[in-house]
């Protein structure tokens, strides 16, 4: 019993390990066996996750020295705090599911709604990233080689802090929105920082994971990520999660109390 009680720590340990060395594409491959064992390794009912289904005894920590956290990725679909508010917007406040045709566009597609949205009949799902092994497109988000007015959803999570030109990339995210389409596009943000902070000549790894929380950010969006948003021309709005959702159920779903989720929208 302490032989596998051992191998289980080590376990654990090496995918800590891994999940904070590893490069993004590597990381999504090797994650799929990971899955078949997870259960056994966290069994319990003190965490649960609204996206599997599936309640453990806690979840694995996640991220850099910097801005490491306890209990907070999924050990089977691997959710962090924003993809399970994200997944309770789309679930309890929006038509995602339930709307007859939705023509969806997923930049930089979290492998944890990844499978599911490719499998929703109502959705015409198309996924882009310039070097992720599920994408189904490559290509650099400041000049998407898609038609303008396409798409009625367009989600773009954590992508924006590391792009050269936000603005651009925001402009051609806003470009193929269809007229009342909406979306949602989530980044780091500070919010104790009032304006987004940004300075070219922080170029190495560590002074960036130093200043911008993580080794390829270039900026650190402040409470102005809005005003960034709504300058290439989106409409802005702000989900309140607490009077959704109780307390009790934030911390059973390990929710970031911090957390804004915005919800953008363009004008028909």
């Amino acid at each position: 019993m302490i032989n596998f009680r051992l191998e289980i720590l080590n376990m654990k340990k090496l995918y800590k390990f891994l999940l904070n060395k590893l490069p993004r594409p590597l990381l999504i491959r090797l994650s799929y066996p990971f899955k078949l064992i997870a259960p056994l390794l966290y069994k319990g009912d003190n965490v649960e996750c609204p996206c599997c289904g599936r309640s453990f005894s806690k979840f694995l920590s996640y991220g850099a020295d910097v801005v490491h956290r306890d209990n907070v990725l999924c050990p089977y679909d691997l959710t962090l705090e924003r993809h399970r508010l994200m997944w309770l917007y789309l679930k309890d406040h929006s038509n995602f599911f339930t709307a007859k045709h939705l023509d969806v566009l997923h930049i930089a597609p979290e492998q944890c709604f990844h499978s599911g949205f490719k499998k929703q009949k109502n959705l015409n799902y198309l996924t882009g990233d310039l070097v992720s092994p599920i994408a189904d497109m490559h290509f650099d988000l400041h000049a998407i080689p898609l038609e303008d007015n396409k798409f009625d959803v367009i989600f773009c999570n954590h992508v924006m802090e590391h792009v050269e030109d936000a603005i651009q990339c925001m402009s051609e995210l806003y470009r193929v929105m269809r007229p009342g389409g909406w979306g949602i596009m989530q980044v780091p943000q500070d919010t104790n920082r009032s304006i987004t902070y940004e300075d070219p000549t922080i170029t190495s790894p560590e002074e960036r994971e130093k200043h911008f929380r993580q080794k390829d950010h270039v900026r650190l969006f402040g409470m102005d990520y809005p005003d960034w948003l709504r300058k290439v021309g989106f409409e802005v709005e702000t989900f309140d999660k607490e009077s959704n959702y109780s307390k009790e159920l934030r911390e059973r779903y390990r929710l970031m109390e911090s957390e804004i989720l915005y919800i953008v929208r363009k004008e028909k």
